[in-house]
């Protein structure tokens, strides 16, 4: 993860953006900005368009109108970089024949690792001690969203886009969340995430600002 950032330059900016499903739009326009150290919550109902804003902002799908910017500059004129974004949705991006171990070496093999890091202290780290080495499939739900956020732990990445991020944990699990988006604000990254209002203790206490998304 790059140790250069402006903090009066934002990482990603949204401007004018936009998402429509044939006549019917999903979201937007929607302008806003997110600087290093920042937590933007994306707050609405269900069906109102953050999961999509998540996955456009994560370049998934084409915005059908705006931009989005990365530290002022269109992002889609920049050659790609897999240190700028890293997404954890629903789907956790996980392979279910594989252990928590194989898939953070998968991982690191993909897109490298943040200094300071190892796959056993990540693994460690999500209370995952003791089932490196358990298949996936095997794994609770709380255990394969663990497997995934020590993924993210372990990324070098600017910025993290997470939809619902607290879902399928225990509160000892929502507490691990709040802090690792408090260290990760503390290395100079940002998180954009995805809640259905600033209901959830932790989302209140580590949110830096929310924006809605109307349905």
């Amino acid at each position: 993860m790059p140790e250069d950032a402006d903090l009066d330059l934002p990482l990603i900016a949204a401007r004018a953006l936009a998402y429509s499903r044939g006549d019917e739009t999903i979201f937007g326009p929607l302008d806003f900005a997110v600087r290093p150290g920042e937590t933007l919550v994306l707050e609405g109902a269900n069906g109102a368009g953050k999961t999509t804003l998540i996955r456009v902002l994560a370049g998934l799908m084409p915005p059908s109108a705006g931009t989005i910017e990365w530290r002022g500059e269109p992002i889609d004129t920049l050659e790609p970089d897999p240190g700028r974004i890293a997404m954890l949705g629903h789907q956790l991006g996980l392979k279910a024949d594989l252990t928590p171990r194989e898939n953070l070496r998968f991982r690191i093999a993909l897109g490298g690792i943040r200094g300071g890091i190892t796959a056993a202290a990540a693994l460690k780290s999500v209370g995952l001690e003791g089932y490196e080495d358990t298949t996936v499939r095997t794994l609770s739900a709380g255990q394969r969203k663990r497997t995934a956020l020590a993924a993210l732990l372990m990324t070098p990445t600017w910025v993290w886009l997470l939809d619902e991020p607290y879902a399928n944990l225990d509160r000892e699990g929502q507490v691990l969340v709040d802090r690792m988006l408090e260290a990760h604000a503390l290395r100079g990254g940002a998180t954009i995430l995805t809640s259905h209002g600033l209901v959830h203790p932790s989302i209140a206490r580590v949110a830096t600002r929310a924006l809605g998304v109307p349905a």
